[in-house]
Order: C-alpha cells, then structure tokens, then sequence
C-alpha cells in the first residue's frame, strides 16, 4: 500500500474537543449522537472522556431525586417485599419497596 492510498488520520483541535466534551455533560445528551453530529466515531469521543476525566478535566455531574419517606404501621406486620440492590465500585445502594397488605 502506498502513501497516496493510505489513511490519514484526522487531527482535532483543543477548542472541538471542549465543544465535543461539552455537548456529552449536558444532562440526557447522547455520547453518540454528539459525536454523530459531528462525524466522530463515539469511540474517539469516548477516549476523549476517559483522558479529561484521569486528568481532572471533565466533573461528572449528579442529580438526586428527592424521596419521601413515609412510616407506617403496616410495615411490623407486612413481610412481604420488592428490594432492589445497586453497587458501582465501593458504593451500595439498596432499595426496599414493603408492599401494602389488602384487606380480605
């Protein structure tokens, strides 16, 4: 294969990649339909995250949903049960669902 029928590699600059960077934090945004729009392979962009993110560039937000919690009486007697576990790395965090008894 010669030079002439090789392929080059596409170079991007610093202010693309913020642009880029910028468009995956935003809250629902698409990694790939960023990098689509801008005839990036996602996998480009994903490499990009990774290096912002070792190098303290890119802050991953969090959104919390406010969660009432209600006591009830029914909870000594109802045993019964939806529990639901999640763990990422050292954190755990378990949900338990105590579903209400009906009368007969």
């Amino acid at each position: 294969m010669d030079a002439e029928n090789s392929r080059k590699r596409r170079r991007h600059g610093a202010e693309l990649k913020a642009q880029i960077l910028a468009g995956c934090a935003v809250p629902g945004a698409s990694m790939a339909k960023v990098a689509m729009a801008h005839e990036i392979n996602a996998n480009i962009v994903r490499g990009w995250r990774k290096l912002a993110r070792e190098a303290g560039a890119v802050k991953v937000s969090q959104q919390f949903v406010p969660v009432a919690v209600t006591s009830t009486a029914d909870q000594a007697t109802d045993k019964r049960s939806i529990e639901v576990e999640l763990r990422r790395g050292g954190i755990t965090v378990k949900l338990i669902w105590l579903l209400a008894s009906t009368p007969q």
